[in-house]
Parts: structure tokens; sequence; C-alpha cells
């Protein structure tokens, strides 16, 4: 690069014309390359805001980055247009930051060097996005005490992320598509904190894992603030809904989802428990209601629901799961009825077409 800057302006020491220069020469080869798989970014040039840039890096297999010429905000942009990204290695994890997010796995050596900028960034790193914590050693030294947001996907040891027991400081708590054997393992984690968390978001693809019930209770006693959750039950825990809702009074958003592999045909409309935690417990800040289509509700049961929320309307009622036989063409009728009447605004789509 250096040396075609030097031929075309004849070494004249100017560092406008050379940015300038440079500047040109990169968006030239972002809208021209086509089909580039590997790229090596060691410029302070914004390569994410050039002409087709979208284009560029969403076909990129393998991306190494120097840290130290690459600021947080191309971080975030390579986050969103990288989709197909196999490798991505990054150096010189030396400068302080407050926000990290890959949505790709990394390899062996960049892990042990994301390792080493989490921990001498414990104290100002505030939010931690991971596609996998695999080669990603998150040790006792590495508690992030101010931590605010952490998401984490395809996670399959829990064990690698217990170093985050102690933070305190925790507003919002993803974990995505991760292999959880016990539900326990977050409720430890929601014990530590303060009482800030407003949002949890889990969905787990082991649905053989224990203590639901257990999360649901540590949610109730230790996160007064929450807004929105999305988690697992099972229907012998829908006892601890009602402490949930009695405690949490600013919750807007509930997604319950069952554990269950499939629907029982002897549940005896055990569904009916929960509508009627729902109908005497309910805080009027809740209006986003989502159930699993795998637990039997009776017509009356939902009835008595939605003319609970007659006075206050639904934003959105949802079932999850599979709903083929828990949920007939009466169940249908019965909800056209209310979103006729203005008792919720949007069903699921599907929840609305006769058989």
């Amino acid at each position: 690069m250096n040396k075609i800057i030097d031929i075309v302006l004849k070494n004249l020491c100017n560092d406008h014309r050379r940015n300038l220069m440079k500047q040109e020469i990169y968006k030239l080869f972002i809208s021209q390359c086509k089909n580039v798989k590997y790229l090596y970014w060691e410029t302070c040039q914004p390569l994410t805001l050039f002409p087709r840039a979208s284009i560029f890096f969403s076909q990129l297999y393998k991306l190494d980055i120097d840290i130290g010429y690459v600021n947080s905000d191309a971080l975030y942009e390579l986050a969103q247009i990288c989709k197909d990204l196999n490798t991505l290695s990054i150096k010189s994890c030396s400068q302080e930051f407050k926000k990290l997010i890959l949505d790709t796995k990394v390899d062996e050596k960049t892990g042990k060097e994301l390792s080493k900028a989490l921990a001498r960034n414990r104290t100002t790193i505030n939010n931690l996005h991971l596609s996998s914590i695999d080669n990603i050693v998150l040790s006792p030294l590495t508690i992030l005490v101010n931590l605010k947001k952490l998401t984490i996907f395809h996670w399959e040891n829990y064990k690698k992320v217990q170093a985050i027991y102690e933070v305190t400081n925790l507003q919002q708590l993803t974990f995505m598509y991760g292999h959880l054997s016990n539900f326990k393992e977050v409720s430890l984690l929601i014990e530590k904190t303060m009482g800030n968390i407003s949002k949890i978001d889990i969905c787990s693809i082991n649905k053989t894992a224990k203590e639901a019930g257990i999360l649901i209770k540590a949610i109730a006693d230790n996160c007064p603030k929450i807004n929105y959750l999305r988690t697992y039950i099972g229907s012998k825990d829908f006892i601890h809904v009602k402490t949930l809702l009695l405690n949490c009074r600013f919750l807007k958003t509930i997604d319950l989802k069952s554990l269950d592999f499939f629907i029982n045909e002897n549940d005896n409309n055990i569904g009916d428990e929960l509508l009627n935690i729902f109908i005497s417990f309910s805080p009027k800040s809740l209006d986003e209601i989502i159930i699993s289509g795998l637990w039997k509700y009776s017509i009356d049961a939902f009835n008595r629901f939605f003319e609970n929320f007659r006075e206050w309307p639904l934003y959105h009622f949802g079932i999850n799961d599979s709903y083929n036989y828990a949920i007939t063409n009466d169940h249908k009728i019965m909800f056209r009825k209310y979103i006729n009447e203005g008792v919720v605004k949007y069903f699921n789509e599907l929840l609305l077409v006769l058989d």
C-alpha cells in the first residue's frame, strides 16, 4: 500500500494527501474485489463504512484483526455483517474496551488473547457477547466487576462461566442454544446479583435439564426490576410463577416453554392451573404472555383468563412449542372473539387459522 502511494505522490510528505489516497485505494478494493475469503485488517480506515462493504465482508471465511487499528463501532458493524465467518483472529488485545461482541467461534490462539484482554479489562467492560466460549478461559481473575450485559451462544460446559458468579451489577442475561444440564447453575448466578436485572433470556437445547423451578424462584426472590423473561418450566413448578408475578411488578413479557418433548394426552387440562395463576396474580405491567402448547387448556379457563385482561388489554398472546393437539378449532374461534373485541391486540397468526 505504502509503495503504491509513494509512486503516485512521489514521496510527497503530506499526511492529509497520503491518507486520502489510502482511503481511495481501500474503497476501490472493497467495492471491486469479489469473493474475497480472507482479510487481514491492519488499518485505521473505516472499511465497514465504504460502498459495498456489507457484500464484501459477508463473503469472508477468515478474518484477522489488529485491534489496535479497529474501534468498537467497526467491531459492532462486523458482528452484524460477517454472518458466514468461520475463523476470527484478533491480535494485540491491549487497549481498554467496554464492549466485546463476537458472533463467531475463535481459534485457540485468539481465545488465549481474548482471555488475557478480558482479564486486563475486568473493571471497564460492561457488555460481553460471545458466540461461543470454546477456547476462551474465564478464570476467577477475570471477574468482570462492572459487567451489565452478558450474552453467550452455543455453550456446552457451563462451568466455564462460573467465574461470573461474582458479577453483581448484571442487568441483562442471555444464554442461547446451550446444553444446560441443571437450571440451578443459572440460579446461582442470579442469586449473586444486586436486584438490577431487567432481562433474562434462556434457550437450551437440552430438554432433560432439571430444577427449572429453582431458577424461577431465584428470579422471583432476586430480580424485582425484571421486565422480560423467557425460560423453561415444568408443570410441577407452576407454583413458582405465582411468586414471580407477586414479586416482579414491572414484568412486561413472560415466555414460558415446556421441558416436555411431547404433549401428555392424559394431563387433564393441567395448563388451567397456570392460567388461573395469571388470572389471580398478574401485575398490570404485564402485556405479553407466551405459554407452551404442550400443556392442555380448557375453553372455560381461557375465557376467564382473557376476561381478566379486558380492563388492561394484552399487547400479545402466543403459544410456543407445538399446539396441534392442545389448541382446537373451538380455542381458535374463542381467540378470534377476543382479538375482535380488543382484549388482545396480537395473537400468533396460526392461532387464528381454523383447521
